[in-house]
Order: C-alpha cells, then sequence, then structure tokens
C-alpha cells in the first residue's frame, strides 16, 4: 500500500504539481470485513503525523465532542442542538460551530477581555483539548481544537486568542482524524445505539441531479467524486483559501469499508478540483 501510494503522488507531482509531496498528507486503511471494527483495519500514510491547520475538519471533532457530552450529562439535549449539528456536519456552517463550540467550553465571542477575566476565559475553551488529551492517543499529540471556524475572521477577544501571529490557530494531522473517524464509523467511542443516528450526519449523497442543485455539497472536487457512483458515502470536507481537505469512508459495491484522509495546502492546490477525486479513485481501484 504504502508502495502504491508513494507511485501515485510520483505520478501526479510530475503531471505539474511542483511540491505536491510536501503540501500533502494522506492516511489510507481498508478493512478486513464488511462491519469492522478498529482493530480490522490496515494500511499506511504520507506525511500523516505532519500538523495542518484543519479548516472545517475540526468540525467532526466538535460533533464527536457533543456526543461525549451529553453521555456525561454536560450539556442537554435539544432541538436547538440537534438543529445545529446538523447544520454544522451537512451543511459546513460555521455559525452553527460557533454555537456548538460555545455551547460545550461555556464561553462565548465578544469584545478584548482584562487579563483576568481572559486568563479564565482561555481555560474554559481548553476543555475539548483537555478531553483529547485525556484519550493518550499518539495520532491526536499535540492537537489544537480549541478555534471556531470563521467565514471573514476572528474579531475581538477570538482574535487576541489567536496571538498576534495566528500561532495558536487549529492544528490536526491526518492519521488522528483517521482515528477518530474510524472510532465514529465502527462504534468504537460510542455504542451503536446511540452512534447510529449521529453517523447519519456525514452521509453523502452521491446522485449527481442531488449533486448539481447543491454546488457546496461536499463530493464534487473532493474524494467522494472519485469512487463509483453506487457507493455509500461518508465524509466531511474542509476548504478555505490556503487548505483543500477531506475524510471520507466509503463501502464501494463489492468491497470492504475504506477510510482515507487527504489534508492538502497551498494555493495551487486549493483550486485543483481534480486531485482529490482522482486519487480516491486510485485507492478504490487498488482495493478491487
Amino acid at each position: 500500500m504504502a508502495s502504491c501510494l508513494k507511485g501515485i503522488l510520483d505520478r501526479y507531482e510530475k503531471e505539474g504539481r511542483p511540491n505536491l509531496q510536501k503540501n500533502i498528507a494522506i492516511t489510507w486503511i481498508r478493512y478486513d470485513n464488511q462491519t469492522p471494527s478498529s482493530s480490522d483495519g490496515y494500511g499506511t500514510g504520507w506525511n500523516s503525523n505532519k500538523h495542518y491547520y484543519p479548516a472545517s475538519i475540526v468540525k467532526i471533532v466538535y460533533a464527536l465532542a457533543t456526543q461525549i457530552w451529553l453521555k456525561k450529562d454536560l450539556i442537554s439535549d435539544s432541538e436547538e442542538l440537534r438543529r445545529a449539528l446538523y447544520e454544522m456536519i451537512a451543511n459546513s456552517n460555521n455559525d452553527a460551530t460557533s454555537y456548538i463550540l460555545d455551547l460545550l467550553t461555556g464561553t462565548t465571542s465578544g469584545p478584548s477581555l482584562n487579563k483576568q477575566n481572559f486568563q479564565a476565559w482561555k481555560i474554559q475553551r481548553q476543555l475539548i483539548n483537555n478531553w483529547l488529551s485525556e484519550l493518550a492517543w499518539p495520532e491526536i499529540k499535540d492537537w489544537n481544537c480549541s478555534q471556531k471556524t470563521w467565514t471573514e475572521g476572528p474579531f475581538g477577544r477570538e482574535k487576541d486568542f489567536y496571538g498576534t501571529k495566528n500561532e495558536n490557530r487549529n492544528s490536526m494531522t491526518s492519521d488522528g482524524i483517521a482515528r477518530i473517524f474510524q472510532s465514529l464509523m465502527t462504534h468504537e467511542m460510542l455504542a451503536e445505539v446511540s452512534s447510529e443516528q449521529f453517523i447519519k450526519l456525514f452521509h453523502r449523497s452521491l446522485d449527481p441531479v442531488s449533486r448539481k442543485k447543491d454546488l457546496e455539497n461536499q463530493v464534487d472536487g473532493f474524494l467522494g467524486e472519485g469512487i463509483p457512483l453506487t457507493s455509500k458515502l461518508w465524509s466531511k470536507a474542509g476548504l478555505m483559501s490556503e487548505v483543500r481537505h477531506d475524510v471520507a469512508w466509503w463501502n464501494a459495491p463489492n468491497q470492504n469499508p475504506m477510510l482515507a484522509v487527504v489534508f492538502t495546502t497551498g494555493k495551487e492546490l486549493v483550486k485543483d478540483q481534480f486531485l482529490l477525486p482522482a486519487i480516491s479513485s486510485e485507492l478504490n481501484k487498488l482495493a478491487i
């Protein structure tokens, strides 16, 4: 698998993508049966422990955190919470993400705070990072999942929290988010009864007509575009001016499930709507 992945990247770099192998991270996992556990996975990676700005990929972490917080009775279930979860994952809505992060951490955005209040605010905003640290998974070591996602950018205390050089931006690895998404799809972290409905949030339609009606469908230009139309797909994309990412779990016809995470950075790769579908198409063919 490692040799095949290196061959794919060599070829695509030679096709006019200078420094592709420096600006991409991939985690690729295959499974031994149709309903795998996490122990059934085997795979390879490329720059898979390198930290990237995750853009909207961080919303997977925030969504999972809501389920853990609910399980521990740290927050209350409500119609508004369910609406926000749907908008955050299905439509990648940043306003919904802001609401979710406020709910999880007991913080709010607003004007800059004095030193004492800002210190207390920062401690609260680290609650998700603290939870991730308690998991003690080596794949998520030194992650930062404490920032909101923005359409125009942070202001006030949120900008202060980013740091003068944005040094406190969110930071994740492809191996780490692969393990988190795997834990969702295999019911490792949540019991099957409670996770089935939650997993539906990540389901993507591959129907061409539906996709044409939704130009931000998180399939076209991402991994889902490269797999057979009759596949079942669960995914979450991330796209902004600096990065194009995707996390995808799919069941192609007559094949066991596959999980792929691809992170790319740089203005040229952000505009490259061919690369991610091409990679998933190649990986899917190798599994046949």
